[in-house]
Parts: structure tokens; sequence; C-alpha cells
């Protein structure tokens, strides 16, 4: 097993075996619904995962207004996502990592026999290129897109996909993903759930 003691590492973060191939779903969660549920079995599935890890963020740093607190979001993402391949982790918020880089490079750094690979929705995709460090971002861990049928064109015509173009590896071979050295990236069609935080919130069932 890889992994160790360091100080904000929970228990079941410290041992991964080498070689497993770990997806990251980062977000705010805020709240967590069916939709993510469903995009986080399809990903494991798709990209022939060993697990997938719901990074539950302390706050989005390209958002202006504040998530409920990370507590609630955290006993919400548990309850509703219950598979043994599925890990809800507030790490970013022990290791007090503010974006996806920095916490990229924290998890490279302990787990480096682990094959990681970093799962977002088209609509991440279409803004990638303003986050911090995303090309090396995406010169690190293969990146796997998740995205309803003919959904999302600004994300297949975004910087980043336009700039990585060449580094795009076909659906159909996206089982492939998780063993293909960066920069490789995927970009997948499935169903999706027509839910949303946004709505949620909106409809007062998300209150904090």
């Amino acid at each position: 097993m890889v992994g160790g003691g360091n100080k904000g590492w929970g228990v079941a973060e410290k041992f991964l075996h080498p070689g497993q191939s770990v997806g990251l779903l980062g977000g705010s969660f805020d709240p967590p619904h069916e939709g993510h549920v469903h995009v986080t079995l399809e990903a494991l599935k798709r990209f022939r995962l060993d697990r997938i890890w719901w990074l539950v963020s302390p706050g989005n740093p390209l958002k202006s207004r504040g998530p409920a607190p990370i507590e609630q979001r955290m006993a919400a993402a548990e309850a509703i996502m219950q598979h043994p391949r599925v890990h809800v982790s507030d790490i970013e918020a022990r290791l007090q990592t503010r974006y996806t880089a920095e916490t990229l490079r924290r998890l490279i750094r302990q787990y480096q026999a682990v094959r990681f690979v970093w799962l977002m929705g088209a609509d991440n995709l279409a803004e990638f290129h303003r986050w911090q460090d995303w090309r090396w971002i995406m010169e690190t861990v293969p990146i796997g897109v998740l995205a309803r049928p003919g959904d999302r064109i600004s994300a297949r015509l975004s910087p980043a996909a336009t700039a990585y173009r060449f580094a795009k590896l076909p659906a159909r071979r996206a089982g492939e993903l998780p063993s293909r050295p960066a920069p490789c990236w995927s970009f997948v069609n499935m169903p999706m759930r027509d839910i949303s935080s946004t709505d949620i919130r909106a409809k007062g069932e998300w209150r904090h």
C-alpha cells in the first residue's frame, strides 16, 4: 500500500494500492444530488476507474457567493453517495488548499504510485482556461469530461479543448484514460439527470 500519516489525511485517504486509478470529482456539492451520484457511477464504468473521490471544496474561487458550511455539505454527500468504491472527502479543507492545482500537487506527492484522473463536467471545461495553473493540470493528470449528448458546444470549442485538441482520446477508448500519460483527455457523452444544485437552492429545498 502507499500513503502515510501526514497531518490532514483521513484514514480512508492514507492507503491506496500502487497502480490503482482514482478519479477526482471536485465541487462545492451545494447541495449534492442524484445527478452527482449518476455521473459518478457512469465515470467509474466509462473510464474504468478503481475508485472515485468526491472532493467537497471549502469554496469555489470563481464564485462570489459562499456555499453552505462544509460540515452540512459533507453530511449530505455521505448520505446520498453510498458506494464501496466512492469516498467523500473534505481533504481540501484539512490541507487548506484553495485551488485544484494545489490539491493535485499534494495528492501526487503523497501517492506517487497511484494514477489520478481529474473528472469534470462540460461546463467546467468551457471555463478551464480560467483555472489557476490549468495548463499544468492538463499536462500532469488525464482528464475525463462528462456531458449530456449534444451538450455544451462552448466546451468543445473552449480554449482548453482547442489548445489540447491533439491530446483528445476518442470516447470509444475512454476506458484507456487512466493508463494514458498526460496530456490526455476524453469527452464522454452520457444521459444526465435533469437536476442541478442551483435549481434545488432556488426552490428553497436546501437551507443553510
